[in-house]
């Protein structure tokens, strides 16, 4: 982190299910989620599936998920 709080550019601030689905994507995924700007072109997309997966397992579970699994 730099002095104001934000993450240098570049940084990786995914956490790990985000990069878990990133890398399925690639492994089952094909063309689709190939090349340079694949996860940069998803990354909306997949907020959404890993905030969806999030509240649901806080549903179940009742308890908050850990940091590390959420941004």
């Amino acid at each position: 982190m730099n002095n104001n709080g934000a993450a240098p550019v570049g940084a990786d601030n995914r956490d790990y299910l985000d990069k878990g689905l990133d890398a399925a994507e690639k492994k089952f995924g094909g063309q689709r989620f190939a090349g340079p700007d694949a996860v940069q072109r998803n990354r909306g997309m997949n907020e959404k599936i890993t905030d969806a997966i999030r509240k649901c397992i806080e549903k179940v579970t009742g308890k908050k998920v850990p940091a590390k699994f959420s941004n």
